[in-house]
């Protein structure tokens, strides 16, 4: 919006007004890439205050704590007089984000009955699905008004915030949180009631089997270190990073600086990145409907196909009309085209890396490790987008429309790191996860064939579940 560009990013807009200026650089200000980048770093310090928060005290009070200082946050940006008070509003905003992210994955996985986990899970990347539309749409709306827009729209903020904060406060605590923490009834009690039958023994027991391993663990953030762990390690590390790699957040974050960029007008450009936001809600409901289905591993890999070829007609689009010298205009066909594969690409990550970024790493961790596995997860994805939050609108200055195939190579490599090193958990019931890492071909090797603690463990029961490579292994 030019009267949020004109208070506090002048350059920008002065740029930005510059015929003369290169089309792939008119956006290049660190400054306004780290009101945007900002929150994702406190974000990231944040949820490993959280981790200990949800751990100690539960999943709900974690939830509640980010409610708050999003409140708050919404607050502070809405009412900015400078760059200063907008990056402090940023920050509590990323404080809550950090909190969110670190217990509602989790919550959600505890609550939920194994064979529907996935899709209940992926209400999450729904929710956030929902949230970019509603955005966009504010924006949209809010960019007509003038010269106060701006502040409605960053102050808007505060309604989902509010729902958070007063949802969470009715919300019960998981049956493992409240085991976890010796309150052994009220979690039989819970487990019933979210089940909806008395005859909940075998989970019950499964649960308490592994509070009681998770509780002689004192210090989960070493024991996670350990060789046992390795798999879950390196899949809190590779999975956040790999999401983030796909590029998505440099079309979410920028999308209307983006389609600026390739010659729409204000009003154009927001209503494009109106249409991928919807695009990308829509695309969640095909997870949903999927992912217990078909499982992660194919969702994942087959967008992993669609988003390399999206990006490489992207990189041939933006290549034929700017070149590397960034100068000229794109015709209307080619613009129609353009948004139409970006859509194709955003539908892509919206039913794969998007909801299953989350969902996977949420459920492949034992009780004992879970809140340090999650705060891993959490940091090392807040990280990597601090990282292309900052960078991306100078990486597009830079390497102009290579800046596409930059990402398209690694999807390539995070779809070769899913096809062999990640095993499908669809079905397996959150607290028998160790079998399925303990049959893996690669990740076997470093599972003990026997749990010395005696959590995880059933009276040597199968279950159909797919392992990767996909070679028709079960256990």
């Amino acid at each position: 919006m030019d009267d949020f560009l004109q208070k506090f990013f002048p350059d920008v807009f002065r740029k930005k007004q510059d015929e003369g200026t290169n089309q792939y650089c008119k956006y290049d200000s660190q400054v306004l890439t780290l009101f945007t980048s900002s929150l994702y770093v406190a974000g990231l310090l944040a949820s490993f205050v959280a981790s200990y928060v949800t751990r100690t005290f539960g999943r709900k009070p974690s939830m509640l704590a980010g409610g708050v200082s999003f409140l708050v946050g919404a607050g502070v940006n809405g009412g900015a007089e400078n760059v200063a008070m907008l990056i402090v509003g940023r920050i509590l905003l990323g404080i809550g984000v950090g909190f969110a992210n670190q217990s509602v994955p989790v919550y959600l996985s505890e609550m939920a009955p194994a064979k529907y986990r996935g899709a209940l899970n992926i209400m999450f990347q729904l929710a956030v699905a929902v949230g970019i539309l509603c955005a966009n749409l504010i924006n949209y709306g809010t960019g007509k008004i003038i010269p106060w827009g701006w502040r409605l729209s960053v102050g808007l903020a505060a309604a989902p915030a509010a729902i958070l904060t007063l949802g969470s406060a009715f919300l019960p605590d998981t049956p493992n949180s409240l085991i976890e923490r010796g309150e052994f009834e009220k979690g039989r009690l819970m487990l019933q009631k979210i089940r909806g039958v008395q005859a909940v023994d075998e989970e019950f027991g499964d649960i308490v089997k592994a509070s009681e391993a998770a509780r002689k663990v004192q210090h989960p953030w070493r024991n996670i270190l350990q060789r046992r762990y390795r798999p879950h390690l390196v899949m809190a590390l590779m999975i956040p990073c790999f999401q983030q790699l796909t590029g998505i957040n440099s079309i979410l974050f920028y999308a209307p600086v983006l389609f600026k960029t390739l010659g729409y007008s204000g009003d154009a450009s927001l209503y494009s990145a109106v249409i991928t936001g919807g695009v990308f809600l829509l695309a969640t409901f095909v997870s949903i409907a999927a992912v217990d289905r078909l499982g992660r591993r194919k969702l994942f890999l087959e967008a992993g196909v669609q988003m390399f070829i999206s990006q490489v007609v992207i990189a041939s689009i933006l290549g034929a009309n700017f070149g590397l010298e960034g100068t000229g205009n794109i015709d209307k066909a080619s613009a129609a085209v353009l948004v139409v594969i970006i859509c194709v690409y955003v539908s892509a990550f919206a039913w794969s890396w998007g909801p299953l970024g989350w969902l996977v790493p949420s459920e492949i961790f034992p009780l004992e490790i879970r809140s340090a596995g999650q705060s891993i997860n959490v940091s090392v994805n807040l990280f990597f987008t601090f990282i292309i939050a900052q960078a991306f609108l100078s990486m597009l200055c830079l390497f102009k429309f290579g800046i596409f195939l930059f990402f398209a190579g690694w999807v390539v490599m995070m779809s070769f790191f899913v096809y062999f090193l990640l095993p499908e958990t669809k079905n397996v019931p959150i607290e028998e996860v160790d079998r399925v890492w303990r049959a893996h071909p690669v990740w076997g090797r470093f599972i003990p064939p026997v749990d010395d603690t005696g959590a995880n463990q059933r009276d040597n029961k199968s279950s159909d579940v797919e392992l990767a490579p996909s070679k028709g292994a079960h256990v």
